[in-house]
């Protein structure tokens, strides 16, 4: 049973199109991937799947409700757990979902049941009563996530959850997420330009420049690679690119300061670098395809974390367009 069904949506902004008619959908009680890089415009699509923003055409439903005319019911079937900090850090954990609780019609008599069971599930019952301001970043995106179940919602977004955060409590993170799915069969549609993160998901779509250039479960989309990634480094790098096409007619990308080429089977293929090519390689490495490997395929390049925002990546297209 799909739960999110998205068809040709489109956003443009000024006349500029930040998302470019995408179709997918999301199948009940599954972790959907939502994966680019910043600006590709992953966070403008969550916002007019919440309704956040309006649609600029196409349509999609949430838990069989329209986005367009049915704005109340989609926005009682989802939680949303913002890219950026939501949380009054001037009250306590318990205030902020009472709050919440309120905005969103839960009983009373139920808010007290409902907050221990969530407070509970992210490990922060005993903090209820506690200041925000005082919370680290995990236990701020924490409360956020236990916000946004509090209403028991179809859908939970989590847009960019663990952006910010050290390593450490990225992975801390990511239990509390998977245990919402195992424990509660919870349907989770989070974005993300953390690869290694996206292998946590059952299905991805990846999207970039407001396209959707592939989707699929992880294992689908590393097989599209067809093989292994070879890396190497050269002091006479230029050359060795160039050599390496002519001599294999083999598409070289770079990434990282590094030559990559994918190959079927790398280990009997590494013997002929070192035995046919004139130009010295300093290092080589051989391994098996990541999501990363997929999404430079793809593109021709690697996800950056520094790039820009979807409105600030829109603003920057526009002007070098204005430029040219």
């Amino acid at each position: 049973m799909n739960i999110i069904r998205v068809e040709n949506l489109t956003k443009q902004f000024n006349g500029f199109t930040v998302v470019d008619h995408i179709n997918f959908e999301v199948k009940k009680g599954e972790i959907f991937g939502f994966l680019g890089p910043n600006g590709a415009g992953k966070s403008t699509t969550i916002n007019m799947l919440s309704t956040i923003l309006p649609v600029t055409d196409g349509e999609a439903f949430i838990n069989d409700f329209s986005i367009l005319s049915q704005r109340d019911n989609v926005r009682k079937s989802i939680g949303l757990v913002f890219q950026d900090p939501s949380l009054d850090d001037r009250l306590t954990a318990e205030e902020n979902l009472r709050f919440h609780a309120k905005l969103y019609g839960v009983p009373s008599d139920e808010f007290q049941k409902r907050k221990q069971e969530v407070l509970k599930l992210v490990d922060l019952w005993d903090r209820q009563n506690d200041i925000v301001k005082n919370f680290s970043g995990g236990m701020k995106r924490r409360l956020e996530i236990a916000r946004g179940l509090l209403h028991y919602p179809a859908v939970l977004f989590l847009d960019e959850p663990t952006i910010g955060l050290d390593p450490q409590t990225r992975a801390h993170l990511w239990d509390y997420i998977l245990r919402l799915k195992r424990e509660k069969e919870m349907t989770i549609f989070m974005t993300t330009h953390y690869m290694n993160e996206a292998e946590y998901c059952d299905h991805i779509a990846i999207i970039d420049q407001g396209k959707i250039v592939a989707s699929g479960t992880p294992r689908e989309l590393k097989k599209q690679i067809g093989g292994d990634i070879i890396s190497m480094t050269s002091n006479r790098k230029a050359e060795l690119k160039k050599e390496i096409e002519k001599r294999y007619k083999k598409n070289v990308k770079e990434k990282d300061g590094f030559l990559q080429i994918e190959v079927e089977d790398g280990e009997k293929f590494l013997p002929r670098l070192f035995n046919e090519l004139t130009v010295e390689i300093d290092s080589i490495e051989l391994r098996k395809p990541t999501l990363d490997d997929v999404f430079l395929s793809l593109t021709g390049r690697a996800i950056r974390e520094e790039e820009p925002s979807d409105k600030e990546h829109m603003r920057q297209r526009m002007r070098t367009r204005r430029r040219n």
